[in-house]
């Protein structure tokens, strides 16, 4: 039950975290892993789906640098995987597209404290416990993908939608 009611929000922050879809999945499959094998030491301090967060959110991080420094073993070989665009397979405007871009160029702490807060609803408190962060180093990162993400959105034509 624990894992359908937060599968699709773990694989969702994981995804944006890692940026492949497969490597997602096995994030996602391994914070459930390590949630069922903690749970006895679950004391209740937080909500399930605030623990399991900062479960996926670490062993997220943990996946994008083991990818990133493979990357860079790997020169000139392409990503085998791209990240699965989520959705119904509706196309879907170009704004949302873009916004979508932008947002995955965020550095991972930004991107994650992004898709928690705005994507996902949490509060900078929520977030903070997920991320296993202090609020303000939340609020920090919140504040800088903000600036980059307005700095990009005008670097490329500014606000299409007047």
């Amino acid at each position: 039950m624990l894992v359908e009611l937060n599968r699709d929000r773990v694989y969702g922050l994981a995804l944006r975290i890692v940026r492949s879809a497969p490597d997602a999945e096995e994030v996602a499959q391994d914070a459930f892993v390590r949630a069922w094998l903690a749970l006895p030491r679950f004391r209740g301090a937080a909500s399930f789906s605030t623990w399991i967060y900062r479960i996926t959110a670490r062993r997220a991080f943990d996946r994008a640098l083991t990818l990133k420094l493979r990357r860079g073993r790997e020169t000139g070989i392409e990503a085998v995987w791209e990240a699965a665009a989520p959705g119904d397979g509706a196309p879907r405007p170009a704004l949302v597209r873009r916004l979508e871009a932008l947002v995955a160029a965020l550095p991972p702490a930004q991107r994650a404290a992004v898709t928690l807060y705005y994507l996902q609803d949490r509060s900078v408190e929520q977030v903070a416990a997920a991320l296993a962060m202090p609020e303000n180093t939340v609020k920090t990162h919140l504040s800088r993908a903000r600036a980059a993400l307005r700095a990009a959105w005008l670097a490329r034509g500014g606000d299409e939608t007047r």
